[in-house]
């Protein structure tokens, strides 16, 4: 025989538990042993123990079923209590979680209710998983309820209040009688065929009695069926029933249920409100955005302009030629400043301007004479004055 785990051994044996049928909706009756509240997170929970004169079981109850139970679980109570027993594979322990719960000796009527809500929550009926959202504008509203009540009207002024634009498809059902759960069947199927988007089914209060009719499983299955959201609302705060379960939703009061189903035009107008200051205020962010980006736009395009370009080279071809003026003037200005700076000293080393200070020249022919040797006595040459010449004879040399 191969070794097995801890572990593998306790999932193996929750594996076999809820593989069995037998272990789902079942009906315990024992005594309560001890009751222990506890707050989850969805809500308080009990934890509770229940035994016979030979045995006890663990067992839990969650806030959802609790609310449904017509008396508050204490120690001593004798119950029957309806749930699927399931085993906790960490510690190895297993338990009862408890679906409903009613007094021992409460009579074979709720003891077949009991049986049926567990055959129903077995199958999924009662699944929030197989809960639909209701629409948000629904067009046309179905009620399924009796003409002859008050009910209708009450919904009827709520939706006026609340939700004028809707169309509300009235549906008459008997709600009470051993002919009343075939006819509110009748009803539901007719509000699915006239195109409704969401429709109510219920009744004003009544006794236990009179109430049992949405206990029928014909009527539950009816609303689990419906390709159309149901809200359920049948009778006051402390009654629940069982269509109350298989609906997608559950109110106390068929107001209640008319409110669940509409949304509030003066909310929608106030949220419209709000909305439209929104968008007028982003619209106006947006324009002051797309305003700045066309000035900044047309800025760029008027720096690009055949016009402001061809101004822009006329700037810079004046620009350029005053410079070229101004730089043609310097450059004349030291030429001449160079030329008589040139004049000033050709003037001072000129010979004419020697010859002021009483100095001549002597040219022989066209030679200027610079030393003695190159005459001869007798020779004739020319002397060159400041003002004037004259001719003269070689006397005598040196």
């Amino acid at each position: 025989m191969a070794v097995i785990t801890v572990t593998q051994l306790n999932s193996h044996i929750s594996e076999l538990m809820d593989g069995d049928a037998g272990l789902k909706g079942v009906l315990v009756r024992g005594e309560i042993a001890q009751v222990k509240p506890f707050r989850a997170a969805n809500g308080t929970m009990l934890f509770m123990t229940l035994k016979d004169d030979k045995s006890e079981i663990s067992a839990s109850i969650y806030s959802g079923a609790i609310s449904r139970l017509k008396f508050y679980p204490e120690k001593g109570m004798e119950v029957v209590a309806a749930g699927s027993v399931s085993v906790y594979e960490k510690r190895g322990t297993y338990s009862l979680t408890i679906m409903d719960m009613m007094e021992a000796g409460a009579g074979a009527e709720s003891t077949a209710l009991d049986r049926l809500r567990a055959k129903l929550a077995k199958e999924g009926i009662f699944a929030q998983e197989h809960k639909r959202p209701l629409p948000y504008m629904p067009g046309r509203i179905g009620v399924v309820t009796s003409h002859t009540g008050a009910v209708l009207h009450d919904i009827i002024q709520t939706l006026t209040e609340r939700y004028p634009m809707c169309e509300v498809y009235a549906v008459h059902c008997q709600v009470q009688g051993d002919s009343a759960p075939e006819s509110i069947v009748r009803g539901i199927h007719r509000a699915e065929a006239a195109g409704c988007d969401v429709m109510i089914v219920g009744r004003g209060g009544g006794s236990d009695a009179e109430l049992n009719v949405y206990n029928d499983e014909r009527v539950a299955r009816a609303i689990y069926d419906s390709k159309v959201p149901v809200v359920s609302a049948v009778g006051h705060e402390k009654n629940h029933t069982i269509a109350d379960d298989a609906a997608d939703c559950f109110a106390s009061t068929p107001t209640k249920a008319a409110v669940m189903v509409s949304p509030d035009i003066n909310e929608m107008k106030r949220n419209i409100e709000i909305y439209a200051a929104r968008l007028k205020k982003a619209a106006e962010v947006r324009f002051e955005r797309a305003e700045q980006s066309f000035r900044v736009a047309e800025s760029r395009l008027a720096a690009q302009s055949p016009e402001n370009r061809l101004k822009l080279a006329e700037e810079r071809t004046s620009a350029l030629e005053k410079r070229c003026d101004n730089a043609i003037k310097r450059y004349t200005e030291r030429i001449e400043e160079q030329i008589a700076r040139h004049i000033a000293v050709l003037e001072a080393r000129s010979p004419l301007k020697i010859m002021e200070s009483g100095y001549s020249l002597a040219y022989k022919g066209e030679a200027l004479v610079k030393d003695s040797s190159e005459l001869a006595e007798g020779e004739h040459i020319t002397l060159r004055f400041h003002k004037g010449g004259a001719e003269a004879e070689i006397k005598k040399k040196w």
